[in-house]
């Protein structure tokens, strides 16, 4: 079937090259049409048994009789590069895994980063971030460190009776009725989509209401490192050790989030919004119960001060943040921050900093204050509104 549509497509070509000369136009228009065409047929033909995965062609042995050329059926092999890149970019992840496991030449096919880029992004977008993909570098640097240490440890006077015959044919034999080792490049983005399935490799993000959503963590969100659980589909996540629990279970994906900014959980964030700051405004504010605990970022909006008639056109709050940017002279520079998922009353309710020397403040009995960023995308907001609690918290 393929060869009579490879055949007549030819036979339409001679008889237009004859008729009038080709034009460069008729050849761009055509060619891709005809590529993406052919290779949807190849795929959906591959999916029904079809096409044959054959990596060589098979030699006929002497004396045998030729191979019936209308039923035989087409390699993948045999396809023109283009085709085979289309096949290849429709497969899923675990369609592109078996196919690597076919030859050689699939293998280093179906292992370029340019295939699971894509998948990568796919799925594991929205969690991995900056600081997850530095780790990951730090891993395979770890693992090479590691490898070219038991090399070294190899070497020396006893090493090298060891390496003589007849131990060393002992240990040839040994490792003849083992299995062969994965030939996966360790520094591909194959190999990281792999470690991240398996759950093998822990890597940072943030869990938005850790817990389980318990009444001390809602609307916070705090730095962990995560492991997959493909079988569930959750993740498993292990916190700082200062806390009243370290392991977490069974968390989705939208509990999930890649970190905002690269401050390490136990470093004070560098505002850089303070001057910005009006009321209305959606932002995240460092909190941590004392100095020795990580810091963990919580929800709230910049509130009115109690001398202004929170009126959106006579606003003193945001006329007094306008004229501290023109350096005008100014009664206050406190900025108010509501966090409105408390009742009225309650300590946790609201809390005011200072625009021009902020800095961590707070005390034992209430936690710390640290930095301050502003939040700008409606959908970090949307996200932050729908884990908003059923009831006033105490």
């Amino acid at each position: 079937m393929l060869f009579f549509l490879i055949s007549c497509f030819s036979v339409i070509l001679l008889s237009k090259s004859l008729a009038k000369p080709p034009m460069k136009s008729d050849w761009r228009l055509l060619s891709p049409w005809f590529w993406r065409e052919l290779s949807s047929f190849l795929v959906s033909w591959f999916q029904k048994g079809g096409l044959v995965i054959r990596p060589l062609k098979q030699k006929m042995s002497f004396g045998s009789k030729p191979a019936n050329t209308e039923k035989e059926k087409i390699s993948l092999l045999d396809l023109p590069d283009l085709t085979l890149e289309c096949i290849l970019e429709k497969l899923s992840p675990a369609g592109l895994c078996n196919m690597a496991g076919v030859c050689s030449s699939l293998r280093d096919r179906c292992t370029s980063d340019h295939l699971w880029e894509k998948h990568m992004k796919q799925k594991w977008g929205r969690v991995i971030g900056d600081v997850a993909k530095r780790e990951w570098q730090w891993h395979l640097v770890s693992r090479q460190r590691s490898s070219l240490m038991n090399n070294k440890k190899q070497t020396g006077f006893f090493w090298s009776l060891y390496s003589c015959w007849p131990f060393s044919w002992s240990e040839r034999k040994t490792e003849s009725n083992t299995e062969p080792r994965s030939s996966l490049p360790v520094d591909s983005i194959m190999a990281w989509y792999v470690s991240l399935e398996s759950g093998k490799f822990w890597f940072p993000a943030q869990v938005y209401n850790r817990e389980n959503g318990h009444v001390g963590f809602m609307l916070s969100c705090y730095d962990a490192q995560l492991s997959y659980d493909s079988r569930t589909d959750t993740f498993r996540a292990r916190y700082s050790p200062h806390g009243r629990r370290m392991v977490e279970e069974n968390i989705s994906w939208e509990r999930l989030r890649a970190p905002a900014v690269d401050t390490p959980s136990h470093v004070l964030h560098n505002s850089d919004c303070l001057h910005d700051l009006k009321p209305g405004d959606h932002i995240e504010i460092q909190w941590r119960r004392n100095k020795e605990f990580p810091y963990g970022w919580w929800y709230g909006v910049v509130g009115h001060l109690e001398s202004c008639g929170r009126n959106e056109h006579h606003c003193l709050c945001l006329y007094k943040a306008v004229k501290n940017l023109t350096k005008m002279s100014l009664p206050t520079d406190t900025v108010v921050l509501e966090f409105n998922q408390y009742p009225t009353g309650s300590r946790w309710r609201q809390t005011m900093i200072n625009r021009k020397d902020h800095r961590e403040v707070g005390n034992e009995a209430d936690g710390f204050y640290g930095g301050i960023r502003k939040i700008y995308k409606e959908e970090e907001i949307s996200m932050w509104k729908s884990l908003w609690p059923r009831h006033a918290l105490e």
